[in-house]
C-alpha cells in the first residue's frame, strides 16, 4: 500500500521554501563531489528546486540569470546560479506546464560545471515537466531501460520545482545530450579538420518553426527521400540532418563536408544491390549493435516519434555511426491517439505506411535494414536475450513500481495534480484518459505487458 500525504496548507509549504531560499547573508556555495556519480533514491522525499528569476520573465531565449536553491527534507544541498529559458517544440504550445533548458552559471553568467542532484558535473541540463504524460514516468522509464542495456541515455532524478514562489509540480532533472565523458563519450573537437572531432547529428523538427526554415547553416539533406528514391525537386518527403556537435555556429566547412560524406556513403551503401555484403555493404559504416538496441527501445515503447524526430546519431573519431542516445518518449507507451501510437500490434518503423504525407517521415534506413536477414537475426537474438534479464517482465515492472513508489511516497503526485488539475481530462494527444493517477499507471502497465507479449510472438516474423 502506498502511503498518501495530503498537503493541507499549501501556503505554509511555499512560505517555508521561500524562507529557505532567502536565508539572509548566506554565502552561495556549491556542494559537489568531483566526478562522482551519487544517486541515492532511498530518501522518500523529492528534491525541491527553488528558482528566483529576480522578477524577470523566462523566455524562449535568451537565458536569464536566476538563483537556484536545491533542498531535500528541509536541508539545503545546493546554492548557485543558473541561466534558464523555455525549451521544447510542441510542448511550448500545447502544454501549460513548461519545459526549461538550464545552464549552471556563476554570478557573472559564465558557464560552470556543477553536480546537480548528485549527477555527474556538467553545465547543461533539462528541467522536464511531464504534462500530457500523466503517469509522470515514461521518459524516466525508457532512459533507465536504455542504460540498463548498456546504451547511454540521460540519467534522471525526480524533483519539484518552484519558480518565484509559484509551485510548478513534479519535474525530472535530465542531462542534456552533449559530448562529455559522462554523457555521449566521444572525442571533443581537436582541430577544424573533418577527422579532428567527434560528431552528434539529429533528425528533428526545428523548435517552433516550419519545415521550410531548414538551411545549410544548421542542417543538410539526405540524398534520398523517405522511400529510398533519389531526392529531386518534386520529392515530398525530405530527411534533414541537424548539426548538434559541433554546434552550427562552431562547425567548420571541412567538418560539415566530412560528416555529410559519412552519412551519404552509408545511405548509398544501404541502397545498393549488394547492401547485405558484410564488407562492402552498409555494415562498413554503422555500429550494428547500437542500431539494434535503438530499434528495440523504440519498438518496445511503440514511440510515435521514433526514427523521425528527436533522433540522435553520433560518431567518434575513426569510429562508425552509432544510434542514440534516445530522447523524448512522452508520447510512447500507448500515449498517442494518432498514427497507431496506441497500438499494441503494429511496428512503428512502418510509420510511413500509417501516416503518409506527414511533414516528418522515417528515413528509408529501417525498412531497408529489415530486408537483411543478418540484421533481423541480430534483433531477434538480442530481444530474447534481453527478455531473460533487463527486459523481463519482473525487471520492467519492478522498475515501474520503484518510480511510482518514489512519487507517491513523497506526496508529490497529489501536489502535482492539485497544481495541474488534468486527471480525467484529455490532453493532446492522449489515447487514454484515466480518472485518477492509479488508472494512468494501470493503463501504462497493462499496455506494456500486452506489447511485450505481442513482440515475443511476432518478432521472428519481422
Amino acid at each position: 500500500m502506498y502511503k498518501k500525504f495530503k498537503l493541507n496548507n499549501h501556503n505554509y509549504w511555499l512560505l517555508l521554501l521561500l524562507f529557505l531560499f532567502h536565508c539572509e547573508d548566506e554565502k552561495i556555495e556549491e556542494k559537489i563531489v568531483e566526478d562522482e556519480i551519487i544517486i541515492n533514491d532511498d530518501v522518500k522525499s523529492l528534491m525541491t528546486f527553488n528558482i528566483d528569476t529576480y522578477e524577470k520573465e523566462i523566455l524562449d531565449e535568451p537565458k536569464i540569470l536566476s538563483e537556484l536553491i536545491i533542498s531535500l527534507d528541509s536541508n539545503i544541498i545546493h546554492k548557485g546560479y543558473i541561466g534558464i529559458e523555455k525549451r521544447g517544440s510542441s510542448s511550448q504550445y500545447f502544454y501549460e506546464k513548461k519545459q526549461y533548458g538550464v545552464e549552471t552559471w556563476d554570478q557573472q553568467g559564465a558557464d560552470i560545471d556543477v553536480s546537480l542532484g548528485g549527477l555527474p558535473k556538467e553545465e547543461d541540463w533539462v528541467f522536464y515537466g511531464p504534462y500530457g504524460d500523466k503517469s509522470l514516468i515514461r521518459n524516466n522509464l525508457i532512459y533507465s531501460l536504455s542504460n540498463n542495456m548498456g546504451q547511454y541515455a540521460s540519467r534522471s532524478k525526480f524533483m519539484e520545482v518552484i519558480i518565484n514562489g509559484d509551485y510548478k509540480g513534479v519535474y525530472s532533472l535530465f542531462e542534456k545530450i552533449k559530448v562529455d565523458k559522462h554523457r555521449v563519450n566521444i572525442s571533443k573537437t581537436q582541430s577544424s579538420s573533418g577527422d579532428g572531432t567527434g560528431y552528434i547529428i539529429k533528425i528533428d523538427k526545428l523548435t517552433g518553426e516550419a519545415v521550410d526554415t531548414y538551411n545549410d547553416q544548421i542542417s543538410f539533406l539526405s540524398n534520398y527521400d523517405s522511400s529510398g528514391d533519389s531526392l529531386n525537386e518534386n520529392s515530398l518527403s525530405k530527411i534533414h540532418f541537424l548539426y548538434h556537435y559541433p554546434k552550427p555556429d562552431e562547425i567548420s566547412l571541412d567538418q560539415k563536408s566530412f560528416i555529410q560524406n559519412v552519412i551519404h556513403q552509408f545511405e548509398d551503401a544501404l541502397n545498393k544491390d549488394n547492401f547485405q555484403d558484410p564488407f562492402n555493404g552498409y555494415r562498413r559504416f554503422i555500429d550494428v549493435e547500437s542500431f539494434v538496441d535503438f530499434f528495440i527501445l523504440n519498438e518496445l515503447s511503440n514511440n510515435v516519434d521514433a526514427y523521425r524526430l528527436s533522433t540522435f546519431i553520433h560518431k567518434d573519431i575513426s569510429g562508425k555511426l552509432k544510434m542514440g542516445p534516445i530522447w523524448d518518449f512522452n508520447l510512447a507507451f500507448g500515449n498517442a491517439n494518432y498514427c497507431n501510437g496506441d497500438a499494441i500490434d503494429k511496428w512503428m518503423f512502418k510509420f510511413n505506411d500509417y501516416c503518409q504525407g506527414d511533414l516528418w517521415m522515417v528515413p528509408f534506413w529501417w525498412q531497408r535494414l529489415m530486408e537483411d536477414d543478418f540484421f533481423k537475426e541480430k534483433i531477434v537474438d538480442r530481444w530474447f536475450s534481453l527478455r531473460e534479464n533487463t527486459l523481463s517482465n519482473d525487471s520492467i515492472f519492478q522498475l515501474i513500481e520503484e518510480l511510482v513508489e518514489k512519487l507517491k511516497s513523497s506526496g508529490s503526485v497529489d501536489r502535482n495534480f492539485q497544481r495541474w488539475q488534468i486527471l480525467g481530462k484529455w490532453i493532446w494527444p492522449n489515447a487514454f484518459v484515466g480518472s485518477n493517477y492509479d488508472e494512468e499507471i494501470d493503463y501504462l502497465s497493462t499496455w506494456l505487458l500486452n506489447r511485450l507479449l505481442w513482440i515475443d510472438s511476432n518478432i521472428e516474423s519481422l
